[in-house]
């Protein structure tokens, strides 16, 4: 095999191959020597105190060897930690695994099974007799935030924390306030987020066997390294005794970002019993209780001059926090507080965002996580602008993007903006949409009242991604840091293994990781192998979320690669008997300057690991290790394009024609940024036209199965026409950006305006997420009275 030029080359994924032939291995396929399976007994009410459990009829039930309820741990579960206190004074109820006097929420656990097999655990559910004292619920956010129900008896009010930021006060633009005193124009709406739920393909799964030096746990978990740290700092064990195994994972979406009672119950179970203990949830379970996303309420305020120049934002955030804080669950809407700005040039912004309890489930990160809310709300009124004012929407976010020509620009919300040419993504993304045929389309339809109309609906957008640097996580409160770790390792053959501590779940690091290597080195693709997941292996690292993974965990792998280039000139320079400044090296050759005298970097890894002949002082070995903390956020961006048909007889919304133009930087392999893109695509037009979490007064989920909870499939789904335009980042080497959230982010309100573009000559104002048919016909009902608000 010979090594080839591997950046940007469309390689298929190496991961693919073991997946579709049947070789995968997901937690549930774990099978451990006498294991145990657990079951959990839940809460049917939403806030209640629990006031007897009686297990002797479980515990007696075939197959059962052990019943546990929060009374019997609660010396030794500790609380589910919260990684980032965006304030001092954030209020917290303590979170148990196991509830012990209170449940908040309908789906708590309460109380668990251990028994021999699933089928006997699940049986003895249903013979633990609990005792509950209903307590008032709140389930409505607006209603939460006046405090006249609480959502915890332990606590004094709803609230967990208000955060700021005002441009004014931290210096980075003027004052809001009188933005909207001296406006001409003045757009005020409030807009709804509504909840939805990470629908991964693969329910939550965790298998505990504590029988060794270590406990060892092999997790659906998007982040091995946080989740060991955190078991061992809620439970009290020592961290070096702590392994954590991410073996093949089906999806996360943030939905696998957390530290879930179900794994440190299946921890407790396992030291209780002595035995391998497995937990794996049913898929009603995944949709009650583990933790949802988005659920906000926006009041907004923008302030323009009647030619179309903005001249301040404000946004009063309510946001859902559900039960419980979990892992992030409080800085999700502060993510998005750096977003509402936009691509625009808005010289006063100020953000408040007040987080309430509720008894939901809790909310944390969902993809996107809080850059998505931000993005459809700012969108959204940029359209209501547009339409106040009479102009087409592409023509006033022109006149208030930032031009390519003013980078890097620093923000009204302080960020500094490296790259960018919000100016080519969309003549690239009009000319392949064909926007003034299209908008010909709907003028003749509106003239001849056509029952089905058509709407155009646009969104730019850029996002902050790539989860770092750590001094600015620390500025927020973030308990953690941004950086990642990697190792590459020469053989002695010549073929190359790297570490990584990025933690994949679908994204094709694999492929990816040894594109970037294969390039650097200039050895062949197919010699090198990633290994990843077990913090045993890869011993430091955080993880994979926030679209973080190449801009940060890549740039890691090359930086490692750099190194070992660097170690091997010096084994070079020794056996060619010449001065290390005088080496080159390409394609993976060393090469003396001005001669045709070479060796292999192969020939330099089998050297060094014989070690006859090294300099004086050099360690026999090439392999290096790298950590990477960026200097900034990424920044891609894009224009998305949707011509969406109404049918105003019976609220049908389709969608004609959808147009995506991504500025990702430079791209490694399209396939994956294809995938990735067409993935955020579905899950962002989902939460436009299918998805909501909803619950009844009571608290109870109504939507606890993909009966209810609508998923799309791919005949919901259009065809896409993508493009890219590329200008590379400045803040890694590669001058690469992340690209695992932009679909998700751009397209809800790319959708959302071109429903409402469809109707609202006819009188339509706004409709709800989402937009269902019943709530689009509804709005069209009573626009003729109501303005069609549903």
């Amino acid at each position: 095999m010979t090594a080839t030029a591997e950046i940007g080359k469309a390689r298929l994924r190496k991961e693919d191959r073991h997946l579709v032939t049947g070789r995968s291995r997901f937690t549930d396929n774990m099978v451990l020597p006498g294991m145990l399976h657990l079951a959990m007994v839940r809460s049917p009410y939403a806030h209640a105190k629990i006031t007897a459990i009686d297990t002797a009829a479980a515990k007696s039930s075939p197959g059962v060897m052990a019943v546990l309820t929060g009374a019997d741990v609660a010396g030794e579960q500790g609380s589910l930690p919260n990684a980032w206190p965006i304030t001092p004074d954030q209020k917290a109820p303590a979170h148990g695994a196991i509830a012990v006097e209170e449940v908040a929420f309908a789906g708590e656990v309460v109380a668990v099974i251990v028994a021999r097999s699933a089928a006997a655990a699940r049986d003895a559910v249903e013979l633990v007799d609990v005792s509950y004292e209903e307590l008032p619920v709140v389930m409505d956010l607006e209603e939460a935030f006046t405090d006249k129900v609480l959502a915890h008896t332990a606590l004094e009010s709803n609230l967990s924390a208000t955060w700021v930021f005002d441009s004014a006060e931290a210096g980075t633009g003027s004052s809001v306030q009188d933005a909207i005193d001296n406006a001409e124009v003045l757009i005020e709406r409030t807009l709804y987020q509504q909840r939805l739920i990470p629908a991964f393909m693969e329910p939550r799964s965790t298998v505990v066997d504590p029988t060794g030096e270590q406990i060892t746990m092999w997790s659906a978990t998007q982040i091995p390294h946080i989740l060991r740290l955190m078991l061992a700092l809620t439970l009290g064990i020592p961290e070096s005794k702590v392994r954590v195994i991410a073996p093949d994972v089906g999806g996360g979406f943030g939905g696998k970002l957390q530290v879930t009672p179900e794994e440190v119950i299946t921890v407790l179970a396992a030291r209780h019993t002595g035995k391998p203990c497995k937990y794996t949830e049913t898929r009603s379970e995944s949709l009650q209780a583990g933790h949802h996303g988005r659920a906000q309420v926006q009041r907004l305020k923008l302030s323009a001059r009647k030619d179309g120049t903005v001249t301040g934002l404000s946004v009063n955030l309510l946001a859902d926090m559900g039960a419980y804080l979990g892992l992030v669950t409080s800085g999700i809407p502060i993510l998005g507080a750096f977003m509402y700005n936009s691509i625009y040039k808005f010289p006063a912004y100020r953000f408040e965002c007040h987080n309430i309890f509720t008894n939901k489930t809790w909310t944390d990160a969902y993809r996107g996580a809080g850059r998505p809310e931000a993005t459809f709300a700012i969108e959204r009124m940029m359209d209501e602008l547009a339409t106040e004012l009479g102009m087409d929407p592409l023509a006033v976010r022109e006149k208030n993007w930032i031009r390519h020509e003013e980078f890097p620009f620093t923000t009204v919300a302080g960020l500094e903006y490296d790259t960018g040419n919000y100016e080519a993504a969309t003549a690239k993304a009009v000319d392949l949409f064909d926007y003034q045929g299209l908008r010909a389309e709907q003028k003749r339809r509106r003239d001849a009242n056509d029952p089905v109309q058509l709407g155009i609906g646009v969104s730019t957008f850029t996002e902050m991604c790539g989860l770092a640097p750590s001094r600015v996580l620390g500025s927020l409160s973030y308990g953690a840091g941004g950086w990642e770790h990697a190792q590459v390792r020469v053989l002695p053959t010549g073929n190359i293994e790297v570490v990584t501590g990025s933690s994949a779940h679908g994204q094709g690091h694999e492929t990816a990781w040894s594109q970037l290597v294969a390039d650097r080195l200039g050895v062949p693709f197919e010699n090198v192998e990633v290994l990843h997941g077990d913090t045993q292996i890869s011993q430091r690292g955080l993880d994979t979320y926030g679209s973080r993974s190449l801009t940060v965990g890549g740039m890691a792998v090359l930086a490692a690669a750099d190194k070992v280039i660097e170690k091997a000139k010096v084994v070079a320079a020794h056996l060619m008997e010449a001065s290390e400044a005088d080496i080159e090296f390409a394609a993976g050759s060393f090469t003396v300057k001005g001669t045709d005298q070479s060796t292999t970097l192969g020939e330099i890894a089998l050297a060094t690991f014989a070690a006859h002949n090294l300099p004086d002082g050099f360690e026999p070995n090439l392999d290096s290790d790298a950590t990477f903390d960026p200097v900034n956020f990424s920044y891609p961006h894009g224009t998305h394009l949707a011509a969406i048909e109404v049918d105003t007889e019976t609220g049908h919304v389709g969608i004609l024609k959808y147009v995506c133009v991504d500025d990702v930087g430079v791209v490694v392999n399209p396939l994956l940024v294809e995938g990735q893109v067409h993935g955020g695509l579905a899950q962002g037009i989902a939460q436009a036209l299918y998805e909501e979490a909803a619950y009844d007064d009571a608290g109870t989920l109504v939507t606890g199965s993909f009966v209810d909870y609508l998923v799309p499939s791919a005949p919901d789904l259009p065809h896409y026409i993508t493009g890219r335009t590329e200008t590379p980042a400045t803040s890694n080497q590669l001058g690469a950006k992340g690209v695992g959230e932009a679909g998700t982010i751009a397209s809800t309100p790319a959708i959302v305006n071109g429903v409402l573009d469809a109707v609202r000559h006819l009188g339509v104002r706004d409709i709800k997420m989402p937009c269902t048919p019943s709530r689009v016909w509804h709005a069209l009902q009573d626009a003729k009275t109501t303005g069609g608000v549903q």
